[in-house]
Protein backbone atom coordinates (compact mmCIF):
# COMPACT_ATOMS: atom_id res chain seq x y z
CA UNK A 1 0.00 0.00 0.00
CA UNK A 2 1.01 3.44 -0.84
CA UNK A 3 0.45 6.66 -0.26
CA UNK A 4 0.13 9.14 -3.20
CA UNK A 5 -0.16 13.09 -3.31
CA UNK A 6 -1.21 15.58 -5.34
CA UNK A 7 -2.48 19.06 -5.46
CA UNK A 8 1.22 20.89 -5.89
CA UNK A 9 2.27 23.70 -8.12
CA UNK A 10 3.36 27.28 -8.31
CA UNK A 11 1.44 29.91 -7.10
CA UNK A 12 2.03 33.75 -6.52
CA UNK A 13 1.85 34.69 -2.88
CA UNK A 14 -1.45 35.48 -1.63
CA UNK A 15 -3.09 32.37 -3.41
CA UNK A 16 -4.08 28.92 -2.25
CA UNK A 17 -3.59 25.65 -3.27
CA UNK A 18 -5.31 22.57 -2.24
CA UNK A 19 -3.06 18.71 -1.57
CA UNK A 20 -4.68 15.65 -1.43
CA UNK A 21 -3.46 12.59 -0.13
CA UNK A 22 -5.35 8.73 -0.99
CA UNK A 23 -3.74 5.34 -0.38
CA UNK A 24 -3.48 2.84 -2.91
CA UNK A 25 -5.18 0.43 -1.08
CA UNK A 26 -6.86 -0.25 2.71
CA UNK A 27 -4.87 0.59 5.54
CA UNK A 28 -6.01 -0.79 9.02
CA UNK A 29 -5.63 0.81 12.47
CA UNK A 30 -4.47 4.29 11.21
CA UNK A 31 -5.08 6.55 14.16
CA UNK A 32 -3.62 9.61 12.27
CA UNK A 33 -2.44 11.37 9.22
CA UNK A 34 -0.22 14.28 8.75
CA UNK A 35 1.20 16.67 6.30
CA UNK A 36 5.09 17.37 6.53
CA UNK A 37 7.07 19.37 4.61
CA UNK A 38 10.50 19.45 3.92
CA UNK A 39 13.62 22.19 2.26
CA UNK A 40 16.62 21.19 0.76
CA UNK A 41 19.09 20.59 3.88
CA UNK A 42 16.63 21.11 6.38
CA UNK A 43 14.63 18.49 8.75
CA UNK A 44 10.89 17.49 7.34
CA UNK A 45 8.65 19.64 9.94
CA UNK A 46 5.22 18.47 10.93
CA UNK A 47 2.47 21.22 9.13
CA UNK A 48 -0.65 19.93 9.93
CA UNK A 49 -2.23 16.26 11.49
CA UNK A 50 -5.32 14.74 11.96
CA UNK A 51 -6.60 12.01 14.02
CA UNK A 52 -8.94 9.56 13.84
CA UNK A 53 -11.51 11.15 15.70
CA UNK A 54 -11.28 14.48 14.03
CA UNK A 55 -8.95 16.15 16.10
CA UNK A 56 -6.13 18.88 15.03
CA UNK A 57 -3.32 20.25 14.70
CA UNK A 58 -1.04 22.47 13.43
CA UNK A 59 2.47 24.20 13.39
CA UNK A 60 2.68 28.34 14.31
CA UNK A 61 3.98 28.92 11.13
CA UNK A 62 0.40 27.62 9.37
CA UNK A 63 -2.60 28.28 11.82
CA UNK A 64 -5.00 30.07 10.71
CA UNK A 65 -4.03 30.03 7.07
CA UNK A 66 -4.26 26.32 6.37
CA UNK A 67 -6.53 23.77 7.00
CA UNK A 68 -6.23 20.22 7.43
CA UNK A 69 -9.53 16.94 6.73
CA UNK A 70 -10.70 14.43 5.89
CA UNK A 71 -11.17 10.38 6.72
CA UNK A 72 -8.54 9.12 8.29
CA UNK A 73 -10.06 5.71 8.54
CA UNK A 74 -10.24 5.79 4.69
CA UNK A 75 -6.78 6.98 5.19
CA UNK A 76 -7.49 10.30 2.61
CA UNK A 77 -6.78 13.50 3.34
CA UNK A 78 -6.80 16.90 2.16
CA UNK A 79 -4.70 20.31 3.02
CA UNK A 80 -6.29 23.40 1.95
CA UNK A 81 -3.64 26.15 1.95
CA UNK A 82 -4.43 30.24 1.85
CA UNK A 83 -2.57 33.19 1.98
CA UNK A 84 0.12 31.83 0.88
CA UNK A 85 3.92 33.03 1.44
CA UNK A 86 7.37 32.20 -0.23
CA UNK A 87 8.48 30.48 3.10
CA UNK A 88 6.10 27.88 2.58
CA UNK A 89 7.39 26.53 -0.64
CA UNK A 90 8.61 22.77 0.21
CA UNK A 91 8.17 19.77 -1.10
CA UNK A 92 5.08 18.09 1.19
CA UNK A 93 4.56 14.59 1.98
CA UNK A 94 1.63 13.02 3.65
CA UNK A 95 2.11 10.73 5.88
CA UNK A 96 -0.37 7.87 7.44
CA UNK A 97 0.52 6.14 11.14
CA UNK A 98 -1.12 2.80 11.60
CA UNK A 99 -1.06 0.62 14.98
CA UNK A 100 -0.28 -2.94 14.87
CA UNK A 101 -0.83 -5.75 17.17
CA UNK A 102 2.79 -6.79 17.35
CA UNK A 103 6.43 -5.61 17.37
CA UNK A 104 6.93 -2.94 15.70
CA UNK A 105 3.77 -1.83 17.10
CA UNK A 106 3.27 1.14 14.07
CA UNK A 107 3.70 1.10 10.69
CA UNK A 108 4.69 4.36 9.22
CA UNK A 109 3.90 4.93 5.49
CA UNK A 110 4.60 8.24 3.80
CA UNK A 111 3.74 9.63 0.33
CA UNK A 112 6.23 10.35 -2.21
CA UNK A 113 5.92 14.34 -1.64
CA UNK A 114 4.84 17.19 -3.92
CA UNK A 115 6.28 20.32 -4.99
CA UNK A 116 4.53 23.26 -3.89
CA UNK A 117 6.40 26.50 -5.00
CA UNK A 118 5.28 30.26 -4.13
CA UNK A 119 6.77 32.40 -5.99
CA UNK A 120 5.70 35.64 -8.19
Amino acid sequence: VQLQASGGGLVQPGGSLRLSCAASGSIANVNYMAWYRQVPEKERDLVAMITATGGTEYADSVKDRFTISGDVAKATIRLQMAALESEDTAVYYCYANALLNRHPWVQRYWGQGTQVTVSS
